[in-house]
């Protein structure tokens, strides 16, 4: 018979058995860089072949937004374009099934970019609450339900003006939801106390011009910074007040893909009108300069406007929204390979135990090494378009198609 101290141990070896299983709480996952630190996630699949699918739900709502996983549900956002409601949708994880689904937005469907939708900000849960964003005609809209669909609070904290069409994803961090308001007015970034939503801070974004990036959250070197791109420069705030750290004018107009870290640097992919990818040290206060901290720099050619790019391993990866894949050397940014995928990307890529998932809009996902040297693992089709980011949780790759949600392995 086992001792208590043997069994507390007993204990802990299987309460860690799956050791590098992650939740996928919202937008990019639990670092929001598509990383994952899970080793047993499926490369290969065939989902018109029924080969290591789990799955396969359709889905009663349009949108580009993606998946997010917490334990046993899949929660997704969802318009439902001929009664002009949002809504939000929670999948029972083991079988599929819809769970529930709730109306968080009805209102007039607002103008937009022919390769946007009405549901594409990715929602993002703490595992007590689901934190959805809309827009609400001029206003931005964010919603808090419980776990079980109930509504907690609802409110509009700031407007919202583009042509393009609206996209916030909620970032949480500490106590709070944080809100992206880009947009050609008066821009700001907004955060939202979790209990209520109340406003926590509130900061003027200078440039006031539509940009659609997600911040990350990072700690460096004893300062916490919310990094993002957007309104004609790339900047720093303490997400704790909404002080801005730091901040680099340009090197573009507008920005949708979201950043990452690799090597102690910041990578800016984008934007529109002149594309590039920028290096950054974020060691930085007050205006910085290119000459100061951009350690490298890449232009037009492979360079993602919309999907958002991932660090793995010594590199850094990204692809055109044209279908250029590249792997860059982190620190000095020098090509190891580039190479045509599919014809057209809007899917942000993710990483997991040594591959990079290359999703096409086609619904063609291919796998390939993490490496210098260009490798394809594999090419898995999905049997319909594919315009959101993958989600991995727990074995389990969720991807939002054109017309389902599904799960691949077991």
């Amino acid at each position: 018979m086992l001792r208590p101290a043997g069994l507390l141990f007993l204990w802990m070896i299987l309460a860690v058995t799956p050791a590098f299983a992650e939740n996928w709480p919202g937008w990019r996952g639990p670092r929001g860089d598509g990383s994952s630190v899970e080793t047993d996630v499926p490369t290969t699949w065939d989902v018109p072949g029924n080969q290591n699918l789990a799955w396969k739900t359709p889905l009663p709502y349009t949108g580009h937004s993606s998946p997010i996983v917490w334990n046993d549900r899949v929660f997704i956002t969802g318009a439902d374009e001929p009664g002009e409601r949002r809504m939000l949708v929670a999948v029972n994880r083991r079988d599929g099934k819809i769970a529930w689904e709730r109306e968080v937005e009805k209102s007039p469907l607002e103008k937009k970019h022919k390769l946007n939708s009405w549901a594409s900000s990715t929602p993002a849960t703490d595992g007590e609450r689901i934190y959805a964003t809309f827009l609400d005609e001029k206003d931005v809209r964010v919603v808090a339900f419980t776990m079980d669909g109930d509504r907690v609070w609802d409110v509009k904290p700031g407007g919202f003006s583009s042509v393009h069409g609206f996209c916030s994803c909620p970032v949480l961090y500490n106590d709070m939801v944080i809100i992206n308001g880009d947009h050609d007015g008066n821009a700001y970034l907004v955060a939202l106390d979790r209990a209520d939503g109340h406003t926590l801070w509130k900061t003027p974004r200078e440039n006031k011009t539509r940009s659609y990036c997600t911040p990350i959250i990072r700690d460096i070197d004893g300062r916490t910074q919310m990094i993002l791109s957007g309104s004609k420069c790339v900047a720093s705030y303490d997400p704790n007040t909404g002080k801005q750290w730091w901040l680099l004018d340009g090197p573009t107009e507008q920005f949708v893909a979201s950043p990452v870290m690799n090597a102690g640097l910041v990578f800016i992919t984008g934007g529109f009108p002149d594309k590039h990818i920028l290096a950054i040290d974020p060691r930085g206060s007050g205006q910085i300069t290119a000459e100061s901290h951009v350690k490298w720099r890449h232009l037009n050619r492979g360079v993602s406007y919309v999907p958002s790019p991932v660090a793995a391993g010594d590199f850094f990866f990204c692809v055109s929204d044209e279908g250029i894949a590249t792997c860059f050397e982190a620190t000095t940014g020098e090509v190891q390979w580039f190479k045509r995928l599919g014809p057209h990307h809007s899917s942000s890529l993710v990483a997991a135990k040594g591959n990079v998932y290359f999703l096409d809009d086609a619904g063609t996902m291919h796998v390939i090494a993490a490496d210098k040297e260009f490798k394809i693992i594999a090419q898995n089709p999905l049997g319909e378009e594919a315009y959101s980011s993958p989600a991995i949780s727990d074995g389990q790759i969720f991807i939002r198609g054109a017309k389902s949600l599904i799960c691949v392995g077991q």
